[in-house]
């Protein structure tokens, strides 16, 4: 997987199919990856099915403390939230650091259109979204749809900047 695809002058290797390699290994990073989220998906699905055994938990949103120098690091932040909006109604709440949204997470996002394509193919249904509220992780289901307000979040995200990650 690492071993590199060209000799010591610089020119593509002629042992091998450089192209064949690479398309293998994206290949394979791709299932790592798919692996990762659905793994992912496992244990926040844990969690809620076990907050909802829980007596004591009225609330639909998880949280867990990590010490800090193993936060994830956040990609976004939310800076407004309409009342009565979905993201209101899924907790979020204004200076959430957002780490996953759905699909997109600190190692996998481009930008913040990428945001918009998980919510543009997800109206109507579930989004798994985990942020970072006063230095713990917490877990909320986001349902976009249309509401009283404009767009289906009711909320506006902020990239965090590079310089802070």
């Amino acid at each position: 997987m690492n071993d590199p695809l060209v000799d010591n002058e610089g020119f593509p290797r002629q042992d091998i199919d450089v192209f064949q390699v690479r398309h293998a290994r994206h290949q394979i990073i791709c299932l790592q990856n798919d692996f990762k989220n659905v793994m992912k998906n496992i244990e926040e699905g844990l969690h809620r099915i076990h907050a909802k055994s829980n007596p004591d938990s009225s609330a639909m949103e998880s949280t867990s403390s990590v010490a800090p120098q193993d936060l994830p690091k956040p990609f976004a932040s939310i800076n407004f939230v309409a009342i009565n909006s979905p993201a209101d109604e899924a907790g979020l709440k204004v200076n959430d650091s957002l780490v996953q949204f759905g699909t997109v997470h600190t190692n996998n996002i481009r930008n913040l259109t990428d945001i918009h394509e998980v919510v543009k193919h997800s109206i109507g249904q579930s989004i798994n979204v985990t942020a970072l509220r006063n230095q713990k992780i917490i877990h909320l289901t986001l349902r976009p749809h249309t509401w009283a307000g404009r767009g289906v979040l009711g909320c506006e995200i902020l990239p965090v900047d590079f310089v802070d990650r």
